[in-house]
């Protein structure tokens, strides 16, 4: 075990040795930008400059993979000064419901967003609304603002030569894609506009989340917010991707590996499952959700207190995951993060699987770690167990993942409580398959 425990340890120690070089690049890389959008901002105040990213930063260093990075650029106009509609068709039962900005009449200050370039006036008579301001009509401007602003600050030296090439905007996604380039490092970031607005959430709200989280701190994150991103043509949708990084950051105030394991495994998620980069697989805020689920699932503070173990609370919750082929979103458990994903989630569960059994070889970063690996971990039959959530929701429960880490041998718990009631759903899991598990 004290080899084991040693190899994490290195493996970990390796990869914080680029955290503080990572950080320097992506500043590097937002610096440039943000340059830009100032001068973008000079050309068209309607656009804002956000300069409060340093929850970017953050996460960027916990990451081994170079996944594209949001840019999110404010619109200067309050989402409560607008009609915010939610048309019917628009309801959705995977996720978070989209809706229009519509302009009011009499509106105050709403001169600059009833132009003909953001615009669409109502088809309707209505005495509340004079029309919308329309996404892909304020993704246009947007990029075009963009293109005289790279050509202004490459034109007066403002920008490095060859850090920013206007060739490589693209529209993508109902967002613009960039390539910015830190020294060696290319750094892709999707420029996206925004509507900041004061948003319930109602799972922060429930008492099942808090668990997992310091008292109070879920109320002061939804408190900041959200934001207001394209997601067609014509509609708008709620983000929850900032929320979903305070989350994290509010993880890493903790004392624990919570955010070591996550490091960790993006890393051989990276390297191993995903062949460098070169084969489709997980992304980040799969792995992300994998652990804010993790942290709410195992909430006491031994379960994250040896690095080993810390890392198989995010594997025995993962590869429950993709045995049933559904990862929740963290704040909209109905919407499933791997459908649509395009992902052989058949090969992903074996290559998760194997680490997960035998992790030394994915951890082995040189030659001098070669060395015989321990057998197996895992005994057969452990794949119809992590199924079972699938037919009954009330195994996605602290006990049940308990049973899981047992059978990965890294259940090290004192508490009589939790063993017992892990020792009960494991006597249920018995009687519904046979011995075998």
């Amino acid at each position: 075990m004290a080899v084991q425990v040693s190899l994490w340890h290195h493996y970990l120690r390796a990869i914080r040795s680029r955290g503080a070089a990572r950080v320097q690049e992506y500043q590097r890389a937002e610096d440039v930008l943000l340059t830009v959008l100032e001068h973008l901002h000079t050309l068209d105040p309607r656009f804002l400059v956000d300069y409060s990213r340093d929850l970017e930063a953050f996460q960027f260093a916990l990451r081994s993979s170079d996944g594209p990075l949001d840019m999110e650029v404010p619109l200067s106009v309050e989402a409560a000064a607008l009609l915010v509609e939610e048309p019917e068709a628009a309801q959705t039962e995977d996720g978070p419901t989209s809706c229009r900005l519509g302009v009011p009449r009499g509106g105050a200050s709403l001169e600059a967003w009833v132009t003909d370039d953001v615009f669409t006036a109502s088809s309707e008579d209505s005495a509340k609304c004079l029309g919308h301001i329309v996404p892909s009509k304020v993704l246009h401007v947007l990029k075009d603002r963009l293109v005289a602003a790279i050509v202004h600050c490459k034109h007066h030296g403002l920008i490095t030569p060859g850090s920013l090439n206007v060739d490589s905007l693209r529209e993508e996604k109902l967002g613009l894609s960039l390539l910015v380039s830190s020294g060696w490092r290319t750094i892709r970031f999707n420029v996206v506009p925004v509507v900041r607005r004061k948003h319930r959430v109602p799972a922060l709200e429930g008492a099942q989340l808090t668990l997992g989280f310091p008292e109070g701190s879920l109320k002061r994150i939804v408190g900041q917010g959200v934001a207001l991103v394209p997601t067609s043509a014509q509609l708008w949708r709620v983000s929850t991707d900032d929320l979903l990084t305070r989350l994290l950051n509010v993880l890493g105030s903790l004392q624990g590996h919570r955010l070591d394991s996550l490091s960790i495994l993006d890393r051989v998620n990276h390297e191993s499952w995903c062949d460098g980069g070169r084969s489709p697989g997980l992304n980040f805020g799969h792995l992300k959700t994998v652990l804010l689920w993790a942290s709410v699932l195992f909430p006491a503070p031994e379960d994250w207190a040896e690095l080993q173990g810390a890392v198989y609370r995010l594997l025995v919750v993962l590869l429950c995951c993709l045995a049933t082929s559904n990862l929740p979103h963290f704040l909209h458990p109905e919407q499933n993060l791997l459908q649509d994903a395009g992902l052989d989630l058949r090969a992903l569960y074996q290559r998760v699987e194997l680490f997960a059994s035998q992790p030394e070889a994915a951890l082995r970063i040189h030659v001098t770690h070669l060395g015989q690996s321990p057998p197996p971990r895992l005994s057969s039959g452990v794949r119809a167990l992590l199924q079972l959530p699938a037919s009954d929701p009330s195994y996605w429960a602290t006990a049940y993942f308990d049973v899981l880490l047992d059978k990965f041998q890294v259940f090290h718990i004192q508490d009589k409580d939790r063993i017992s009631a892990m020792q009960s759903i494991f006597r249920k899991t018995k009687t519904l398959g046979g011995e075998d598990r």
